[in-house]
């Protein structure tokens, strides 16, 4: 797993936090992935209240500090604390955020990690990142959703879904006008694997022509969702050609806390109701 050595033991020690409704996101939620092309210089924890991200820092503080850990607070504000967390000559950055509810699929457990975002919203999250910042991490990142948990086609649609502000055509033309890097911006990254720019772009520009065909071939009433196929369970990105109920597909939007898709013993239904 590209976590550190260091990380690895502080998430551990977290696990024995009774801090409750955090959850792990951002790029070290995404970077447990044993493919994942690269390290993450953080931990960002998340709470859907700024009440509860104040308290979970308190026990999370408690804990690490219990178990003989430094926390330098850097910054604290309502809703958000940043910390540098360290234990002898080691140390990471440490985040706990407010952030909406709303999602597309519930937390997951991981006996390491605790709770985490799912990775199709991990996935989402950072297309919508890359869109209002322009960061050789997040350009990474993007290609390596686009390539192991969903396309770029069906993450930008689907995108629209958590930012009712835009449209997946505007959201294409944000990006857009990202991925114009060097080589050496990449070297300052702790890559997993080396970066080769070239088939990077090339990738990257014939993921933005395949979700731009897909935002104009698709309909309006299905804006802002996810495809699920209930045949190889999985979301996927359904052909034109032929109709969702003919694909056994169904479609699946966000809610708050996340939901499952719900399979009916005569076809697909639509998602049902928030988990826990």
């Amino acid at each position: 797993m590209p976590l550190t050595a260091f990380q690895r033991t502080l998430l551990g020690t977290l696990a024995r936090s009774p801090a409750s409704g955090r959850y792990l996101a951002g790029g070290a939620a995404m970077h447990f992935a044993p493919t994942s092309a690269r390290y993450s210089d953080d931990l960002d924890f998340f709470a859907d209240s700024e009440a509860r991200v104040a308290s979970a820092f308190g026990e999370d503080r408690a804990t690490l500090e219990g178990a003989g850990y430094e926390v330098r607070v850097e910054l604290s504000l309502p809703g958000f604390v940043r910390a540098q967390v360290g234990l002898g000559a080691e140390s990471t950055r440490v985040d706990w955020a407010h952030d909406s509810s709303w999602r597309f699929m519930p937390l997951v457990r991981d006996d390491l990690g605790g709770l985490l975002l799912d990775p199709v919203d991990l996935a989402i999250n950072k297309v919508l990142a890359l869109a209002g910042r322009d960061e050789p991490r997040d350009f990474v990142d993007i290609l390596w959703v686009h390539r192991e948990v969903l396309v770029l086609a069906a993450l930008s649609w689907a995108a629209v879904g958590k930012d009712p502000g835009l449209t997946p055509l505007s959201l294409l033309e944000l990006l857009k006008r990202h991925g114009r890097y060097r080589r050496e911006d990449f070297a300052r990254l702790n890559l997993a694997a080396p970066f080769d720019l070239v088939e990077a772009k090339q990738t990257w520009l014939a993921a933005l022509e395949q979700a731009e065909r897909f935002a104009r071939e698709r309909p309006t009433g299905e804006l802002g969702c996810l495809y699920y196929s209930t045949e190889r369970r999985q979301f996927t990105v359904p052909r034109a050609d032929e109709s969702l109920a003919a694909q056994r597909i169904v479609l699946h939007f966000g809610a708050p806390g996340g939901v499952l898709p719900r399979i009916s013993d005569a076809g697909v239904e639509r998602p049902g109701a928030p988990e826990g």
